[in-house]
């Protein structure tokens, strides 16, 4: 762009408005289903659990998370921004998407914004367009209230869009924006869209102005399914502002919006009620208007809101969203809800900017790794988010609340649809923690009540076509449910692998309740959750088969790594192992059960011996005893990790830590792909990659986040900036993985599950850093 608003954050990340991508990352794994939306994305709208609609750097809207759990790409052209620009005897109208519709659409309008006219910025939860295709300065800040420690706006279903114009010539100049949008009430049911969707004109009078603007919905009928209720979108007319409106336009025929739209940059104030035909498409829309005169300027408010309070899950259970808590369930109320955007912006904004304000001023932290840290929070909104607020089900009604907040879940990624997945979430919900953790101690205290529970329903086991029950007293699950099923009341739902044999969730579980209590000061929390910390180190001290203190992998891949088996102990799973008795000791001593604290030590005095002798080489430690391979793991001391992190002895001597995390570091990290893409999870000494399983072979986001967290602990900043960039350079820079960042990638860029949960970790690297 020629010109960059100066409220625009340096870190932002920007690209030129849809500018393609010479080289793309395509799917690494072709055998399955896979999303593969390309790399047209921007940041999302939407509150946590909202529901959320993802606008990308070309314009458009075109991803659709409204349903939690469920994925769907298309640009829908009639949801749509467009500009009028008059100067002089010269008329300009303009959509500002680069392309056109395909299906034959409103064909009248005009389409084809120039690509690379401008730049899109995006720093979460704010994105800018700036547009160079006018004779004045145009530009737009979009953003949702996602705002720390916050439980009540952050859960809105809204979206505000500041325009600003500035008048640079000596000319006079008349300037119109449009915001059109289409009802898309039970549009991608099956049947299609239900009878009755019509739009209507609304108008309200407030303090700060009039409210004027089209409410897209289904007339007053009670909502009874997910995919019922209603859009609005509303503006304010003040002295200097006109608003105008159509409500109705049907997409094949355009009904004259646009050419009243082109002719002067306002709309015809049309109130057209009638319900759609069937067949029909339908949508309406809004237009300000404003006078600028040589060097003025002027920012208006546009809002987008939408109402559709119903969760359905694929065994027919229904939970109200989070927001309904405010505003009600009828389906009704996104006029309400726009109104409190017009209303609440300018205080919202400033929330954001104090939030960011801190790190974005920092000197000490590189650009790009401001840019990562808040964009990657993208996935709190866009992860299939679900978040109740109660349920119409009387069976469900009549529990008890889990927590005063409800419960809370994020999917481990669209292609493994598994919620709070606890083998993942121990690297990412660091966001959580910092900034909901009453969210994060909801999730948390889910599991605890988990551990008791068992469910000895025979299911096959994909990899290996064997059966085993669903679920063991003792066994964390490997999730919280799926949205297929019956999430938050059914878990593990997974079936790769038998997760009642993993080595790794009762130590992550262990540590997770540590450290929320830890950070958070709530050892009420941790009291409520300990029977289920010691039923779950009992359980898996009992995989301990030889008596060395140390729980034996069995030769499966029977941990995070679902495809890479470990034999014997292991460096991944026994320092997992060491910590969780750590964190237990602590526990123990701090909840005063003394018994539990000496029995805790009693069983980390041996193992810590154990693995010393059994797994240290004297320059890394040993992937596993069992195989006899010689690979140097990129996550070798995840155990480690949490230790430091949260204040216990550590698990190992930090001299042989920091040996073998400089051979990670070296081989790992700096001998892949030249040091730009971060850490492939197996490297043998003399610099081969393991090609024995598919994820040795990867690059793993999310634990090379974690990875450079650790080294950033020991004090290790080169080697963690150079091995977080890496990641940061493949996400936003080389292949076009932007708001859609995977779990993995392997040397030539091509991924595997986008849009995936672990990347978050990037924020335990945040967190070593402010303790440096």
């Amino acid at each position: 762009s020629l010109f960059r608003p100066p409220e625009i954050p340096p870190a932002a990340w920007s690209r030129p408005i849809g500018q393609s991508v010479d080289n793309p990352a395509r799917p690494r794994v072709v055998q399955q289903p896979t999303f593969d939306d390309g790399y047209w994305q921007g940041l999302p709208l939407g509150g946590l659990g909202a529901g959320s609609i993802g606008r990308t750097y070309r314009g458009d809207f075109a991803r659709w998370h409204l349903e939690p759990g469920t994925h769907r790409y298309r640009p829908l052209p009639a949801c749509m921004f467009s500009v009028f620009v008059a100067q002089g005897g010269r008329r300009l109208a303009q959509a500002l998407w680069t392309e056109r519709p395909a299906d034959g659409t409103l064909t009248d309008w005009a389409w084809d914004y120039p690509r690379g006219a401008g730049t899109y910025y995006a720093l979460f939860p704010r994105a800018w367009f700036v547009y160079d295709a006018f004779p004045i300065r145009l530009w737009s800040e979009q953003f949702s209230p996602i705002l720390p420690h916050n439980y009540q706006e952050t859960s809105y279903p809204l979206a505000i869009f500041l325009w600003t114009a500035h008048n640079p010539t000596p000319d006079p100049t008349s300037v119109g924006i449009l915001f059109t949008w289409q009802n898309l009430v039970g549009y991608w049911q099956e049947a299609g869209p239900p009878p009755g969707i019509a739009n209507h004109a609304c108008q309200e009078t407030l303090a700060e102005g009039v409210m004027r603007g089209v409410v897209l919905g289904r007339g007053n009928r009670a909502v009874t399914d997910a995919w019922d209720g209603s859009f609005a979108l509303a503006a304010l007319e003040t002295p200097d502002v006109t608003v105008t409106y159509h409500s109705r336009f049907s997409l094949n025929e355009g009904d004259g919006l646009w050419t009243d739209f082109a002719a002067g940059g306002r709309l015809a104030n049309l109130n057209d009620r009638r319900g759609a035909a069937p067949g029909e498409a339908i949508g309406g829309g809004v237009c300000v208007s404003f006078d600028l005169p040589p060097g003025g300027s002027r920012t208006v408010p546009l809002v987008l809101a939408w109402d559709f309070p119903l969760m359905q899950f694929g065994n027919g259970t229904r939970w109200y969203r989070r927001y309904t808590h405010f505003f009600g369930r009828s389906g009704r109320n996104a006029w309400a809800i726009a109104r409190e955007g017009l209303l609440r912006h300018h205080d919202w904004r400033a929330e954001i900017l104090n939030w960011q304000k801190p790190i974005l001023e920092d000197p000490d932290r590189p650009n790009w790794y401001k840019a990562a840290l808040f964009n990657e929070l993208y996935y709190l909104v866009d992860g299939g988010t679900a978040w109740e607020a109660g349920s119409p089900d009387p069976a469900i009604a009549a529990e008890p609340p889990p927590a005063p907040v409800g419960r809370f879940a994020l999917l481990e990624c669209f292609d493994y649809p598994y919620y709070e997945t606890l083998d993942v979430r121990f690297y990412s919900s660091f966001p959580l923690l910092l900034f909901w953790p009453e969210l994060e101690k909801s999730v948390m205290r889910r599991f605890a009540d988990s551990v008791a529970e068992e469910d000895l329903t025979p299911r096959r086991i994909v990899s290996n076509d064997t059966s085993a029950p669903r679920k063991l007293a003792g066994a964390l699950p490997h999730d919280l449910g799926m949205p297929a099923e019956d999430p938050w009341r059914r878990a593990n739902a997974y079936d790769w692998q038998d997760p009642n044999v993993w080595k790794d969730l009762n130590s992550k579980f262990v540590l997770l309740v540590y450290r929320d209590a830890l950070f958070t000061g709530d050892w009420t929390f941790a009291a409520d959750a300990w029977p289920a910390v010691q039923q779950a180190l009992a359980y898996l001290r009992a995989m301990d088969r030889d008596g060395d203190g140390l729980p034996e992998n069995e030769g499966l891949p029977d941990q995070t790594y679902d495809t890479w088996p470990m034999s014997g102990p292991s460096a991944y799973c026994g320092g997992l192992w060491l910590a969780a008795l750590q964190a237990a000791i602590a526990l123990a001593h701090r909840l005063g059960d003394q018994a539990a604290a000496a029995r805790y030590q009693a069983w980390l005095q041996p193992a810590q011996a154990s693995f010393e002798q059994a797994l240290w080489n004297g320059r890394y430690y040993r992937f596993d005893t069992g195989s006899a391979s010689r690979v140097v793991m990129a996550d070798q001391l995840a155990g480690l990790w949490y230790t430091l992190l949260t204040d216990l002895p550590p698990i190992v001597p930090l001299d042989h830590a920091r040996s073998a995390l400089k051979t990670v570091v070296a081989l790992n990290v700096r001998s892949f792909a030249g040091g730009q893409m971060g850490a492939v999870n197996g490297m043998f000494p003399d610099g081969r990659v393991d090609e024995s399983s598919e994820h040795s072979q990867e690059v793993w986001t999310g634990t090379t986040y974690a990875l450079a967290a650790l080294l950033g602990h020991l004090g290790l900043w080169d080697a963690a900036w150079q091995t977080a960039w890496g990641i940061y350079r493949t996400t936003y820079e080389a292949c076009g993985l932007w708001f859609r960042t995977p779990e993995a990638w392997d040397r030539a860029g091509h991924f595997r599950a986008s849009l995936y949960l672990r990347p978050l970790a990037v924020w335990a690297l945040e967190v070593a850093f402010a303790r440096r």
